[in-house]
């Protein structure tokens, strides 16, 4: 049984092929006692769901249903996965969310480009952890960062989400609350048919929207568009303080 640390959460994990425990291998940690979360898993029955997707192999398999699982035990936790690329910049969390093919990845990697690669850092390029505590959610990375495996064992709080739109002139504008809640839930990665787990997801939903911007930014691939979201959110936060 292998241990290990993820969104400030123990978690036991046994039966994990070669591949899962390289990817988990930066949030092992040495602990004892009872985990957060204990995953066992049955690699027999893994192959055996897997084979109905030929185009996986079974490692890519093993990643896709124990990614799922952690997802719906972390919201057990005040926690949700969202799909999404996550930056850290200036000890601050931005999620670009939206559907495949909006380019929040290439968004990411505008603001590295940008602001430059020690000061925006990648927290996970595909399903970062988000995760309440003490009424601040946090952003954490975690093994399960899609096909480019860009992740980092970090935890920043979250400052902003953005959902994506491809458009050929640069605006933000900020969701209200049934609007944005709704792109939250569509771009989550949920429960399945478990109606409890559900019901958590949509109140940590509703408890972020309390705290959290969350805005559209119709966008093209550009500077200029990096700029256009930075200063909408910087201006939200400054205005937050005073408000304060």
């Amino acid at each position: 049984m292998n241990h290990y640390k993820i969104a400030d959460l123990t978690v036991a994990m046994e039966g994990a092929g070669e591949t899962l425990q390289r990817l988990m291998k930066p949030y092992g940690a040495d602990t004892k006692g009872k985990a957060d979360i204990t995953m066992s898993i049955d690699r027999e029955k893994m192959h055996k769901t897997g084979a109905k997707y030929p185009h996986l192999s079974p490692d890519e398999w093993e990643y896709i249903q124990t990614g799922y699982a952690f997802a719906c035990k972390l919201l057990d936790f005040d926690g949700f996965c969202l799909h999404a690329s996550a930056v850290a910049l200036d000890g601050r969390a931005v999620l670009f969310s939206g559907p495949c093919g909006t380019g929040k990845s290439t968004h990411t990697h505008l603001w590295r480009q940008y602001f430059g690669p020690d000061r925006a850092v990648v927290i996970n390029d595909d399903k970062p952890l988000l995760r309440r505590t003490e009424d601040i959610f946090y952003v954490y990375g975690a093994p399960w960062s899609g096909k480019s495996a860009l992740n980092n064992n970090i935890r920043v709080p979250l400052s902003a989400v953005v959902f994506l739109k491809q458009a050929k002139e640069n605006h933000i504008r900020r969701l209200n609350n049934k609007a944005a809640v709704q792109m939250l839930f569509y771009q989550s990665q949920r429960p399945g048919g478990d109606r409890d787990r559900i019901n958590r997801l949509l109140t940590l939903m509703d408890a972020l929207l309390q705290k959290i911007p969350v805005y559209q930014l119709d966008c093209d691939i550009s500077i200029d568009a990096v700029k256009t979201a930075y200063y909408e959110i910087c201006q939200s936060r400054m205005e937050t303080r005073n408000e304060k």
